[in-house]
């Protein structure tokens, strides 16, 4: 990322440029030379199975089948997908840890050595990679650099760490089942850290085919949400994407069973208060805004009550 060493104005603006260019075409980049150590990821790359809250605290552990993430805001047809079919993985939500409503919950300190410092060290490596990154968005939609820093510095994000299970390829056949659906994220930018399986594939926003988005090592997969799409009236795209089972190893003739795999997702939000209308330099006498102003807790929890039991 030659944004962040980058020595002359030019020189950021143009990798600005670059960023904002991948977000219009496809919804998502990947990122190298970010600065996150690889150390500090593969430090990262742990879970632990503590319960789920509320849709508005979004905190701890979500058993296998409880998430069907969907475009749908159908409360019945979204029922009726998780019964036939829920999301095959779990996973462990970690947001801001200094909330005084919704308190993360961590696994005892003897149970799981530095877990908690660990993780909390790296939600702060991930604000600050969101930071840059908005910056450089700013810059490329001709906005002032700073523009996003005071909308976005509550941190108001969530740590997912996610395992999906080996799967038995009878069960992924059955109709509608994979490991995640299809579906878009809720904030500004999703930061995607994968192992080495891979699973991930991104709609091709032209042709609508589904194409694989294989992780390249040393690198982060970054794509739009909903919110930057509505701050930008769909300059950034919000692209669908969900994750299928690589390969299967066959067990018999007739069964075969996928490797396990494990990722690492930053949800990036904007301040919860923060009110998402129309960037000044996204609509004029040619190009309305599409949207009504929202905020941002108005827009998520609203997605997550639809999306969780």
């Amino acid at each position: 990322m030659h944004y962040l060493n980058a020595t002359t104005d030019a020189e950021k603006k143009k990798t600005a440029e670059e960023i904002v260019a991948g977000f219009k075409e496809v919804g998502f980049i990947y990122l190298d030379k970010h600065g996150v150590p690889e150390s500090t990821v593969k430090n990262a790359f742990e879970k632990a199975k503590l319960a789920w809250e509320d849709p508005r605290s979004n905190r701890g552990y979500v058993q296998i089948g409880r998430e069907r993430v969907t475009q749908s805001a159908d409360l019945n047809e979204i029922a009726q997908l998780r019964a036939k079919a829920p999301d095959f993985k779990e996973s462990m939500e970690i947001g801001r840890d200094w909330d005084e409503t919704w308190k993360n919950q961590w696994p005892l300190e003897s149970d799981v050595p530095r877990f908690k410092q660990t993780m909390l060290d790296f939600y702060k490596t991930c604000h600050d990679l969101h930071v840059y990154v908005m910056r450089a968005i700013a810059l490329g939609l001709n906005l002032e650099e700073t523009f996003f820093d005071r909308k976005i510095d509550q941190q108001c994000h969530n740590l997912r760490l996610l395992s999906y299970p080996p799967i038995k390829t009878s069960l992924l056949r059955q109709d509608g089942q994979a490991r995640a659906g299809a579906h878009s994220d809720y904030g500004t930018l999703t930061l995607l850290f994968q192992d080495s399986v891979g699973g991930l594939e991104v709609e091709n926003p032209h042709t609508k085919e589904y194409q694989p988005a294989p992780p390249i090592p040393g690198s982060i997969v970054i794509n739009a949400g909903d919110l930057l799409a509505r701050w930008s009236n769909d300059v950034l795209r919000s692209t669908l994407h969900r994750v299928v089972a690589p390969p299967a190893k066959k067990v018999s003739e007739t069964e075969g069973i996928t490797p396990a795999r494990q990722s690492i997702a930053f949800f990036c939000n904007p301040n919860f208060d923060a009110e998402i209308s129309c960037l000044p330099t996204c609509s004029g006498p040619d190009q309305a805004a599409k949207y009504e102003p929202v905020t941002t807790e108005e827009y998520i929890v609203g997605r997550l009550q639809a999306t969780y039991l």
